[in-house]
């Protein structure tokens, strides 16, 4: 290991052989860190945190720290669970879940792998975020948000506690995203509004054009056809051909918590 002097490592702590933590860097107790993981200076991996491989923190990051939750014990740690390859830059933060009660089944927040956390955004705590996701610059998710696997949220964008972003998604930067946000679509604005099927995305990614069309023929008759969302879905089930995207699609609204973002 590679353990800069001027780093504080508790003894506790289990780190594999090879990584590198830089100066002036805190890793507390109850903290797992895999192979080929570089913790940048003045860094904070806190305690109840266990990180995959190949992760990478910059400067002033703090990974696993104790939620911005009131209702959380004072003294007790949550849980941080991180998955492998993943960036982020300076002055991340990402919180640990929050314990309202000792008896209580313990709770995540939870990261996967691949994904990329531009300056300073915020993943608060008990937020779960799936592959390939990447907040820019300033992205903040509020607590108990799920991000699906490769979302993407503009810089200086919000995501309202209990919300969901939906597998492929984008969001616009500073917008105030307060519903659930369908997969495969671009919102923006405050409030974000749906302007229809991130195109982008998807070609990036090798969607064919079979694939869109049937992700635009779903967004036309969930945005454009004057239907309540009940009456979408039961045409959605009715006249788009089984497939993925589309059981992508309904299942989510199905999930859906706090309504569509429309």
């Amino acid at each position: 290991m590679k353990i800069h002097p001027y780093a504080i490592v508790h003894p506790d702590a289990q780190l594999a052989d090879d990584v590198e933590v830089m100066a002036f860097s805190i890793i507390e107790a109850d903290v797992v860190i895999g192979p080929g993981c570089v913790i940048g200076p003045h860094c904070v991996i806190g305690s109840g945190t266990v990180m995959g491989s190949g992760n990478r923190t910059y400067s002033g990051a703090q990974i696993g720290v104790p939620p911005q939750d009131l209702k959380h014990l004072p003294g007790v740690h949550g849980r941080t669970v991180i998955g492998n390859n993943n960036v982020f830059r300076e002055s991340v933060t990402v919180s640990s879940s929050t314990v309202y009660r000792l008896e209580d089944a313990p709770r995540e927040t939870r990261i996967g792998s691949n994904c990329l956390f531009m300056a300073c955004s915020h993943v608060a705590h008990d937020c779960e975020v799936g592959d390939r996701v990447i907040l820019a610059n300033c992205a903040s998710l509020a607590g108990h948000v799920r991000v699906e696997d490769g979302a993407i949220l503009g810089g200086l964008s919000g995501v309202h506690q209990f919300c969901a972003v939906g597998r492929m998604a984008f969001i616009g930067g500073m917008s105030r995203v307060s519903m659930d946000v369908l997969p495969y679509m671009i919102v923006e604005g405050h409030p974000a509004r749906c302007y229809g099927p991130n195109q982008v995305g998807l070609n990036r990614n090798g969607y064919t054009k079979e694939q869109i069309s049937r992700i635009r023929k779903i967004f036309r008759i969930m945005y454009r056809s004057n239907l309540n969302v009940s009456q979408a879905v039961e045409e959605i089930r009715r006249s788009v051909e089984d497939s993925e995207e589309k059981n992508v699609i309904l299942k989510f609204i199905e999930q859906t918590r706090r309504g569509i973002c429309r």
